[in-house]
């Protein structure tokens, strides 16, 4: 017995009126128009850094480190999201990040091999733990001073700003501490922390496969509930380019090959034979970019699918309302402000473990970077709104301005000056289309 669908009626499906704009046609189907300038912003600048660099910025190798470079503001960004969308600020995540790095630093390379032995195997993920949960301490002190003392968060960090920058210079006395852990120097990427071939590809087949589910998952619960629908056209193109964009991804990842004498030194300890035209092995997708990746999926569940993530959110919309309507809005605050911390954590081991060193001055800015990544990604400082997928292509846009110019060699002060336009003339951009949009 087969089975007749009925046609779509009007409710539905969303057809272009003839005179509909392009822009009212993409929101009207839940499509970010500023998503999508934003990526043309990103494109841009990659094709214009490219002819400017003579060819080398859109390069296996440079996008290999580009990627590898923004992960750790990344990872940031993604928790700055909730706290700026909570109505609060964070200056205090780069000192953090030098606080929470140096003690896992010296934890590994002078507080416990003399307990656990040298070369102890648990050495690492002691550290990484103690590291997170220290973070998670942090961010839970400071949240609870704003929370429930009543201090603005701008003092609070900005206070946190200047006592765990000093706390990071006091925990080695200003000493650089290295090396660290081989297993722990995996989580910074480099020539052994990453996939290699096999592993990229398989990866990519699963986002892809994802990506599938994800859009008929939403098409049937639309369906369920008697939404709308986007038409079957669209989600077939969504699902066509973000495959293409996954599977792209992994190909670059896969072009860019172990530097010639770690080639050399690899085929020696595996018993591989080396070729006349020299050994290329692909390193494919970094540890880095996937501890991103986890990050993001996670985060994206929370505030999307989580009660704590509506909550963060009617709490940036109208406090008031949300404390009548029964939520804990101090409590909440506090678990913001924590899971930024564990996020700092992270991305601290992210950052010594690709320096195999960790210094005082470690994560100096990284709280502009990741504000400004939050922001450009369109996280507004009036709270409410906000985006993990676009903080993480913020950071992408920060740090793809930032590369270019080392590449075209422009110096640091001029670097700071457009960084720092861009950061402004983002947040003007926010402003002008939350005012049309308010109309």
């Amino acid at each position: 017995m087969s089975v007749v669908e009925a046609p779509p009626t009007q409710s539905d499906t969303l057809e272009p009126g003839p005179r509909r704009s392009l822009g009212s046609y993409l929101r009207d189907n839940e499509i970010d128009t500023r998503m999508v300038g934003m990526v043309v912003v990103l494109l841009a600048i990659w094709i214009v850094f490219h002819l400017l660099s003579g060819g080398t910025f859109i390069t296996p190798r440079n996008l290999w480190n580009l990627s590898v470079q923004f992960s750790a503001i990344a990872i940031m960004a993604t928790g700055m999201v909730l706290v700026i969308v909570s109505r609060n600020i964070d200056l205090s995540v780069g000192s953090m990040v030098g606080t929470v790095g140096m003690v896992m630093a010296v934890l590994q390379a002078e507080w416990l091999p003399p307990v656990l032995g040298a070369g102890n195997s648990w050495i690492w993920l002691i550290s990484l733990i103690i590291g997170v949960v220290l973070g998670a301490l942090i961010g839970a002190f400071q949240g609870s001073i704003v929370a429930y003392v009543g201090v603005p968060s701008f003092i609070v960090t900005l206070g946190g700003l200047l006592v765990w920058r000093g706390f990071a210079w006091l925990t080695a006395s200003g000493r650089t501490i290295a090396p660290m852990d081989p297993t722990f120097q995996l989580l910074g990427g480099g020539s052994s922390g990453s996939l290699g071939e096999t592993g990229s590809w398989i990866v990519g087949g699963v986002a892809c496969v994802g990506i599938v589910a994800l859009l008929l998952m939403g098409r049937r619960r639309r369906r369920k509930f008697g939404f709308r629908l986007r038409p079957a056209w669209l989600d077939v193109v969504l699902g066509v380019l973000g495959c293409a964009v996954v599977l792209g991804a992994v190909w670059v990842m896969n072009s860019y090959y172990l530097p010639e004498n770690l080639a050399i030194r690899y085929a020696e300890e595996h018993g591989i034979p080396i070729p006349e035209g020299g050994l290329q092995i692909p390193l494919g997708i970094p540890y880095p970019v996937l501890i991103l990746v986890g990050v993001t999926l996670v985060m994206s569940y929370v505030t999307n699918r989580l009660r704590f993530g509506r909550y963060v959110f009617s709490i940036g919309g109208n406090p008031e309302a949300a404390s009548l309507a029964g939520i804990k809005t101090k409590r909440t605050i506090v678990r913001v402000f924590m899971t930024m911390g564990i996020l700092v954590a992270v991305s601290a081991a992210v950052s010594i473990a690709r320096l195999n060193a960790a210094v005082s001055g470690l994560g100096t800015l990284n709280e502009l970077y990741v504000i400004a990544a939050a922001v450009i990604g369109g996280t507004s400082l009036s709270g409410g709104i906000g985006t993990i997928p676009g903080a993480i292509l913020g950071a992408l846009v920060m740090q793809s301005l930032q590369s270019g110019m080392v590449l075209i060699g422009v110096g640091a002060p001029v670097q700071d000056v457009v960084l720092g336009v861009t950061l402004v003339v983002a947040v003007a951009i926010d402003t002008i289309y939350r005012r049309r949009a308010a109309r």
